[in-house]
């Protein structure tokens, strides 16, 4: 399906703004090819060809199963035998995480579930697993019998605090993994406690997005070597590294290591939010001498001697004070109509289902319909590879009796599988 693609074709659609800032579309948007491209596409996606089974497990690890289902790979997702939904009460066949892949569920603890486990992974290029270290070993599914038996798998192995040192089998989520990092000491407001930024920074971009990118990697090695290996990608270090820019602010002197007192964390007037007359809010983002005199000129105040001043911290408590009095005098649909598409560095503030309805994130295909359910849409896009449509996860008797085809079994073994409750 092609979303999408220009702000003409966006507004031909009949899109609109409407002036109470609700932001809503005045007919669904209704992809039109199998497929989002540019250039002239390549069937199949940039990582079609790789097969990747996933051990289902909670947050990061569907994520990335997720990232690697949407660019072309075949991704076999195995569930746990009786369990039906996340750790949020989810149901897996609704959740958009698990979009793009086919599933099946094994009683892993029967040697028969097992037998069938192997005899996937057998078949595959990759494997993603997010258990505590040691529980895959201790079901006979560890990287040293498993890369025995397929010498060019790829084990990707997620965890909170990695394999290996004093926290290793402690439970954790993203506030712990983060907070032990360094990288939520400096989120939040100048003397308030530190704010967790949801769950996307540990679990999401220093988890999921860390193991993609080292699969990935590891699937170029064995390509070229013919030899699988252990990725194991840990939300701590994932989100270490993620701060590595403010660790070089920091060596150079110019980080303060107090919340809401530095350039990006909230400290400068000219980088945060603002309410406007309708209690909403609009975000600004002028770090740069150039954009933030085009800031004060829209809100005609470039004649402020104390706006001028833009890097004198002496005067940001001032500055801050002044600009939220401005902000405050018109709604946000008037500031959008000021300051939208010009460098002042400008956004409105939108709720998640406001976004998905947004001019300029339709006119880049941010978002996507899929049978009534909007969610956000496979990225990043390529000039000559095509990303996946999302489909729902794919499960029921028909779907693992397939899959229990493809790895040879025969309709006899199957229904004994199924009758002893070792599949589902």
């Amino acid at each position: 399906m092609l979303r999408q693609g220009t702000k003409a074709r966006a507004k031909s659609e009949g899109y609109f703004w409407k002036m109470n800032n609700d932001f809503r579309p005045s007919s669904t948007p209704a992809p039109d090819e199998e497929f989002r491209s540019g250039g002239t596409p390549v069937a199949g996606g940039p990582l079609s060809g790789l097969r990747i089974i996933e051990f289902a497990g909670l947050g990061p690890a569907p994520f990335c199963a997720m990232m690697l289902a949407d660019h072309g790979a075949e991704v076999i997702r195995i569930d746990r035998l009786g369990s039906d939904s996340n750790s949020i009460g989810v149901p897996v066949k609704v959740d958009l995480v698990n979009r793009s892949r086919r599933s099946l569920s094994l009683n892993l603890k029967s040697p028969e579930g097992l037998a069938v486990a192997r005899a996937f992974v057998r078949t595959a290029d990759g494997l993603v697993e997010g258990f505590r270290p040691g529980v895959m070993e201790r079901l006979g599914l560890g990287p040293d019998v498993l890369i025995n038996e397929n010498p060019k798998l790829v084990y990707g192995r997620m965890t909170g605090w990695g394999q290996t040192g004093p926290n290793k089998s402690a439970a954790g989520h993203d506030i712990n993994y983060i907070a032990l990092s360094g990288a939520l000491h400096g989120i939040g407001l100048a003397d308030t406690r530190p704010i967790p930024p949801l769950n996307l920074v540990g679990d999401y971009g220093g988890g999921a997005m860390m193991l993609a990118f080292g699969m990935v990697a590891a699937f170029l090695h064995a390509q070229k070597t013919g030899s699988g290996q252990v990725v194991d990608a840990a939300m701590i270090n994932g989100a270490a590294v993620l701060t590595t820019a403010f660790h070089s602010l920091l060596a150079g002197g110019e980080w303060i290591e107090k919340r809401g007192s530095n350039v990006l964390d909230t400290g400068a007037p000219f980088y945060d939010t603002y309410e406007t007359a309708d209690g909403l809010y609009v975000s600004v983002g002028a770090i740069e001498a150039p954009f933030y005199r085009i800031l004060i000129e829209k809100l005609g105040v470039a004649d402020d001697p104390v706006l001028q001043a833009q890097y004198d911290r002496a005067a940001w408590p001032e500055q801050r004070l002044r600009l939220a009095r401005i902000f405050k005098t018109k709604t946000r649909t008037e500031w959008d109509e000021v300051l939208s598409g010009s460098d002042a560095c400008y956004a409105p503030v939108l709720s998640m289902s406001e976004a998905a309805h947004h001019p300029h994130n339709i006119a880049v295909g941010a978002f996507i319909d899929v049978n009534g359910t909007l969610q956000p849409a496979p990225t990043p896009n390529y000039s000559h590879s095509r990303t996946r449509v999302p489909t729902p996860l794919n499960l029921g008797d028909d779907i693992t009796r397939d899959l229990l085809t493809e790895i040879g079994l025969d309709q006899a073994k199957i229904d004994d599988l199924i009758r002893d409750n070792v599949v589902a």
